[in-house]
C-alpha cells in the first residue's frame, strides 16, 4: 500500500516538476523577449566593445559580397496541390534604392548567458531563413551582437539560470544602428526588420532613438514579429511608439507592422501574458496582417524551409511534403493556396490567425509545423512563433516593395 502511494506521489512530482520547468522556461524567454532593457547599466569595458568599423562585426553588409546573405541559397520550390512543381530562382537586386536593417531572434548556443561575436551556424542558418530574401527589394544589413543565449534560457528550464544581460545585447544593436547611419545610410531611406528578442531590442531602439526625431522622416517601416508593440485600444499610434503608426494601406510609409501568428483553431487563452497580450489598462497588442494591411483574411505568400532546421525554439522537423514523397532539391517551399491569415481580437489578445486550406485528396501536405515543444510538450501560448517570418516572408517583400516605391515617387 506504502509502495503504490509513494509511486503515485513520485509521478505527481515528476509532472510538477515537469510542469514548473515548462514555466521557468515561459517566465525566462518572456523576459528576454518583452522586458525592456534596464535603465542603468555597467560600462563595458573598452575592450569588450564591438567595432561594427570592421566588417567582421556583421552578418551581413552590401560590400561584402560573400557574408552571410551573399552565400544564402533562396531557390524555392513552388508546389501546388496536385503535386506540381515549379522552381523559384531568387536574384538580390544590386541596385536596390532602399536600406533594411535586421536584428535576429534568440538563437545562440555559446555556453555563457550573452554570445560571442562569433558567427556561428545558428546566426548564419537564422539569416538564411528571415532575412536574405530581402536582398530583392533591399540593401542588406545586419549586424553581429551579443545577445541573450539559449543556453541562458536552458539553463532557467533546468532552474539553474546563468547571469546574462539584455543591456549589453541592446548597447551592441545601438552601436551598430549609429555606426550604419554614421556611415552606410547617407540619406536613404530604411527597413527595420526583427523577430522576437530581435524585435523587443528594435522596439526599444525606435522609441530611443527614432520615435518623434529627425531619422524618423527616413523610415519606411518597422517590421517586428514575434512581438507584442503596444498601441491604445481602437487606435493605430500612441502606446509603445508616440509618433509611428501601423500600417494600414499599401504604400504607406513610416508605419510600423507587428504580429504574432497561432493557429486559427488554437487561439492563446485567455489567461496567457505573452503573444497578442495586453501590458497593461487602455492598451493592447497591435496586430497588422503582412497579406492584407487593411484588414481581412487574405492568402499567404510563405517561404517554409525545406529541411532546415528551424532556429527559434525548439519543435517538430516537417514531415514529407507530397504524397508519395519525393525529394525536394531547394531550400524553401511555396504552398499556394494552402495557408491564409487575418488579425483576430478574442479574448484580451490580438494575433494573427493562420488558417490551413487542405486539398484532401491532393498529392501536397496539408500539414504544416512551427509550434514551440519544449521538454516534449507543446507551448500553445507561444502559437506559431518559430514560423512567424516564414510564413509572411513574401508579404512581407511585396509590403516593402510598395513602401520603396511610394518613397522614391515623394522624394522626386
Amino acid at each position: 500500500m506504502w509502495h503504490a502511494r509513494a509511486t503515485r506521489n513520485s509521478g505527481s512530482s515528476l509532472i510538477r516538476g515537469a510542469r514548473l520547468r515548462i514555466a521557468w522556461a515561459v517566465a525566462a524567454i518572456a523576459a528576454a523577449l518583452l522586458q525592456t532593457a534596464p535603465a542603468m547599466a555597467t560600462p563595458l569595458a573598452a575592450s569588450d566593445v564591438p567595432d561594427y568599423a570592421n566588417p567582421a562585426a556583421w552578418l551581413c553588409r552590401p560590400d561584402q559580397p560573400t557574408d552571410a546573405c551573399g552565400r544564402s541559397d533562396q531557390n524555392a520550390v513552388i508546389l501546388r496541390a496536385d503535386g506540381s512543381t515549379t522552381v523559384e530562382r531568387f536574384r538580390a537586386d544590386p541596385k536596390a534604392p532602399v536600406d533594411c536593417f535586421y536584428v535576429y531572434p534568440t538563437v545562440s548556443r555559446d555556453p555563457g548567458g550573452n554570445a560571442s561575436m562569433k558567427v556561428e551556424q545558428e546566426e548564419i542558418a537564422v539569416i538564411n531563413q528571415q532575412f536574405a530574401r530581402f536582398g530583392a527589394v533591399c540593401r542588406r544589413f545586419a549586424p553581429l551582437y551579443r545577445q541573450v543565449t539559449l543556453s541562458a534560457l536552458h539553463a532557467n528550464i533546468r532552474g539553474t539560470p546563468i547571469p546574462s544581460d539584455r543591456q549589453m545585447a541592446y548597447d551592441d544593436v545601438k552601436r551598430a544602428w549609429d555606426y550604419y547611419l554614421a556611415n552606410d545610410n547617407h540619406g536613404r531611406a530604411v527597413v527595420l526588420v526583427g523577430h522576437s528578442q530581435g524585435s523587443g531590442i528594435l522596439a526599444q531602439l525606435v522609441k530611443n532613438e527614432v520615435d518623434g526625431k529627425q531619422v524618423q522622416r527616413q523610415i519606411l517601416s518597422v517590421i517586428l514579429a514575434g512581438y507584442r508593440l503596444q498601441v491604445p485600444v481602437g487606435k493605430d499610434v500612441g502606446g509603445d511608439f508616440k509618433a509611428i503608426p501601423l500600417c494600414r494601406a499599401v504604400g504607406q510609409v513610416g508605419c510600423a507592422i507587428n504580429f504574432s501568428s497561432f493557429r486559427a483553431d488554437s487561439p492563446p487563452a485567455p489567461d496567457a501574458k505573452l503573444f497578442g497580450a495586453s501590458a497593461g489598462p487602455g492598451l493592447e497588442a497591435a496586430c497588422v496582417n503582412p497579406a492584407a494591411l487593411a484588414g481581412g483574411d487574405a492568402p499567404l505568400h510563405a517561404y517554409l524551409g525545406a529541411g532546415a532546421e528551424m532556429v527559434t525554439a525548439s519543435g517538430e522537423q516537417q514531415g514529407p511534403w507530397t504524397n508519395p514523397s519525393k525529394s525536394i532539391n531547394e531550400p524553401f517551399v511555396e504552398v499556394p493556396s494552402l495557408l491564409s491569415a487575418e488579425c483576430r481580437s478574442e479574448g484580451n489578445h490580438n494575433f494573427l490567425a493562420i488558417t490551413i486550406h487542405p486539398t484532401p485528396s491532393g498529392k501536397r501536405t496539408n500539414v504544416i509545423v512551427g509550434d514551440v515543444i519544449i521538454d516534449g510538450r507543446k507551448l500553445p501560448d507561444w502559437g506559431l512563433h518559430r514560423i512567424d517570418v516564414n510564413l509572411t516572408m513574401g508579404n512581407l517583400i511585396d509590403v516593402v516593395r510598395a513602401q520603396a516605391k511610394t518613397y522614391l515617387a515623394t522624394k522626386r
